[in-house]
């Protein structure tokens, strides 16, 4: 009687039953390393004790008992695996699991313009449902008024080393570049980090050797980038960015951003709700502050067609 089992595609162990009433092994594929020997030997033994449990060996000596024939089946076992270490073990392909293979949808465009509801709320200000105007160039400008009523209070002009904001409700302005704004919140922040976060889309590409890992109804990325830690949450069904947090070390300052209501774009789905939290403590007083941003958009466009980016500042207004 024959009885053959596979055992991982790579070990294959052939059970003879032979004249004497004893089980021997016949044949072992394996290689030479002792790991592979280790695991065929303990397979080995769980098949003699599944074969011995499922048919009793005819006795020809009644004085050999089941427990004398086991230890001689495992005696044998042994020296044939101690004997056999010229064969080469076949290692199967390694086949990258699905959820690796994540082709995030990003949204891609020259200029855009939008216009939106914004709320804004910090421990300085709070902002609630005014209108917003954007205009960006792709990698390079973005322009922003904010209107009250029939009165624009706020515009704003970045650019890839500068910020300008222009309060003209208080007559004031403020004039950054990254690397003082950053210090000011304690947070890494650049024009890359903003312009993904208006658009959705991960504000790092991932490497080749960086893997999705499947998460309840998202593809999850972890990327470390110097002191920051970022995860993508990309959702199953659209395969765009549900939702990203940003984390720096060691001072745990985060920077979380969710994303809803995924409307057709030209060829994108682009999502016309977006949630910003921002947590941080502050360097002047150590305290933790949270300041939260929410952007709902009524009218976005993508094109090629050129845009303006008006911006002065009057000459009585004070820096701040």
């Amino acid at each position: 009687m024959k009885l053959k089992v596979p055992l991982v595609n790579v070990v294959i162990v052939e059970v003879r039953r032979v004249s004497s009433g004893r089980l021997r092994t016949e044949k072992c594929l394996s290689g030479p390393n002792t790991h592979w020997n280790s695991l065929l030997t303990f397979s080995t033994i769980i098949l003699v004790l599944l074969f011995s449990a499922c048919h009793r060996p005819r006795q020809k000596n009644k004085t050999e008992t089941s427990a004398d024939t086991l230890a001689a089946v495992l005696k044998d076992t042994v020296a044939v695996l101690e004997k056999d270490t010229t064969a080469v073990a076949v290692v199967p392909p390694v086949i990258e699991p699905e959820e690796t293979k994540v082709n995030v949808e990003m949204v891609d465009f020259k200029y855009l313009s939008a216009k939106s509801k914004v709320s804004f709320k910090s421990k300085d200000q709070d902002i609630d449902n005014a209108n917003i105007n954007i205009r960006m160039l792709k990698d390079s400008v973005l322009w922003l008024s904010i209107v009250a009523g029939p009165i624009e209070v706020v515009r704003g002009l970045i650019t890839r080393d500068s910020i300008l904001i222009v309060d003209r409700y208080h007559k004031e302005y403020y004039q950054y570049d990254f690397n003082t704004l950053s210090q000011k919140f304690n947070f890494q922040l650049s024009f890359d980090l903003i312009q993904s976060i208006l658009v959705g889309n991960m504000p790092i590409p991932k490497k080749e050797n960086q893997r999705f890992k499947k998460e309840k109804d998202y593809f999850m990325l972890r990327q470390q980038e110097g002191k920051i830690m970022l995860e993508s949450y990309i959702g199953e069904q659209n395969r765009r960015l549900k939702k990203l947090l940003v984390t720096e070390q060691p001072t745990k300052n985060s920077l979380t951003l969710d994303y809803d209501d995924f409307t057709q774009l030209n060829n994108y789905l682009f999502p016309y709700t977006s949630l910003i939290q921002l947590d941080y403590q502050s360097e002047k007083d150590k305290l933790q502050y949270q300041t939260v941003f929410r952007i709902k958009h009524q009218k976005v466009e993508l094109s090629e067609k050129t845009l303006s980016f008006p911006f002065s500042v009057p000459p009585k207004y004070e820096r701040k």
